[in-house]
Parts: C-alpha cells; sequence; structure tokens
C-alpha cells in the first residue's frame, strides 16, 4: 500500500505541490485528476524519486520511501509509465521490454506471458523498431515495459493522451484486468474524464499543486469532478 502524507515540493523557489496526502491499495485504482500544470506529473516525480520533496512522508509497503533513489524504489515495485511514453526509438520492441529487467534479479528476467495477452500486437512486432510504431502501438510498449518490472504500485501518466479511441479501450481493459488480480495498486493521473471514471476506485482533483477535492466510488458525481477540474 502506497501512502503519502502531507507533502511539499518545490523546484527552486517555486512550490509545485502543497500539502498533498493520498492512498492506493493493492486492487485499487487511484485517479489523479486536473487541468495541465496543476502538478499530477511532479506528483508521479516524486512518488518515483526523480524530484525530492522538501517534507511529508512517502510510505510504501509500510517502509519510508522518500529518501530511496529512483533505482532503489523500482527495487521496491513501484513502475512509472511516464507521460510521453519515453520509449527508445532505435531499440526494438523486444529490446525496449528487455530494459524494464534493470531492477530485477536474474531469476525473474523475462517478459510476462500478461504483456503479450494484454497488448499482442508488441508480440507480433518483436523485431520492429519502437520509433517505427504507432503511438498508441508506443503507449502499449510503455505500458509492457512497466509490467515487465513485476510491479507492486503501477504509475500512469495519461495513458491515453493523443491516443486513437481503439487502444484507449485496449488500455482500459488492460488497467482492469490488473486491478483485478488484486495485487498491484495502480495511481492513474488523467484529464479524460469519462476514462477515469469508468476505471477509478478513489479520486482527487488536484489545482495549484494541492488535492481540492476527494471522493471514492460509493460518492462518484462525475458532474461534480467536472465542474471542480472546470474551476
Amino acid at each position: 500500500m502506497l501512502e503519502v502524507d502531507n507533502i511539499n515540493l518545490f523546484y527552486g523557489a517555486a512550490q509545485a505541490l502543497r500539502g498533498v496526502s493520498l492512498t492506493a491499495q493493492p486492487g485499487k485504482v487511484t485517479c489523479v485528476l486536473g487541468r495541465n500544470g496543476v502538478g499530477k506529473t511532479s506528483l508521479l516525480r516524486a512518488l518515483v524519486g526523480q524530484q525530492a520533496i522538501a517534507d511529508g512522508a512517502i510510505t510504501f509497503d509500510g517502509k519510508d520511501v522518500a529518501s530511496l533513489r529512483p533505482h532503489e524504489r523500482a527495487r521496491r515495485g513501484i513502475s512509472l509509465v511516464p507521460q510521453g511514453r519515453e520509449i527508445f526509438p532505435l531499440l526494438t520492441v523486444e529490446e525496449n521490454l528487455r530494459t524494464g529487467f534493470a531492477p530485477l534479479p536474474r531469476r525473474d528476467r523475462s517478459i510476462p506471458d500478461d504483456v503479450f495477452s494484454l497488448f499482442p500486437v508488441l508480440q507480433s512486432m518483436l523485431g520492429r523498431r519502437g520509433g517505427d510504431l504507432s503511438g498508441g502501438q508506443q503507449q502499449q510498449l510503455a505500458i509492457g515495459r512497466a509490467l515487465v518490472m513485476r510491479p507492486k504500485l503501477l504509475l500512469l501518466d495519461e495513458p491515453t493522451e493523443g491516443i486513437q479511441p481503439s487502444i484507449i479501450k485496449d488500455i482500459g481493459r488492460a488497467i482492469s484486468y490488473l486491478r483485478n488480480l488484486g495485487s498491484i495498486a495502480i495511481v492513474l493521473v488523467e484529464q479524460y474524464l469519462d476514462f477515469a471514471c469508468e476505471l477509478g476506485d478513489d479520486f482527487i482533483v488536484m489545482d495549484r499543486g494541492a488535492v481540492k477535492f476527494a471522493c471514492d466510488r460509493s460518492t462518484l458525481d462525475p458532474a461534480e469532478i467536472g465542474r471542480q477540474m472546470a474551476l
């Protein structure tokens, strides 16, 4: 389980996160919503250790991880699918997937069957260069690479951005499948409200680096979330 308690983050003199708190539990999807520039990506950067927090606490599996470097958090099972995908365009699909081996012990360095059952197109394109794939296929590759790491916590930064509707559906089915496994906590950063409401269990809306609204599925009102995002 991930617990984020009252974290603050600065870029120089500019404050990007202001007292942000959230939880993410195995078998559930926590959705982080908000307009561009409100701190959503900064939150994920804080969770994976790409940006140090000024204060507050980040606890994962009952242990403080705020002082750990990114590769140490990856070894604990924290995996990020970044905005923009960041695949290696000159490497093949298979080589891109194998980059997910880095934090794993040798015995686990294989591509899980789930990657190809969720995204069959990747298996048919193992020898193709990543840069030759469509944007949607690259997004599938980025998610597949994260799954190669056997994550306990999967962070997804706007996976529907610029993606055609058919692949958005494939990504939605994949997230639903991973949630239903019951062993992975998922944090989904999104602006596509319908997609988030379909998949989410817990919801927060951010504005100016702070959480301005929160609810869970039992009290979910998509119209209210949309209103909060628009304010």
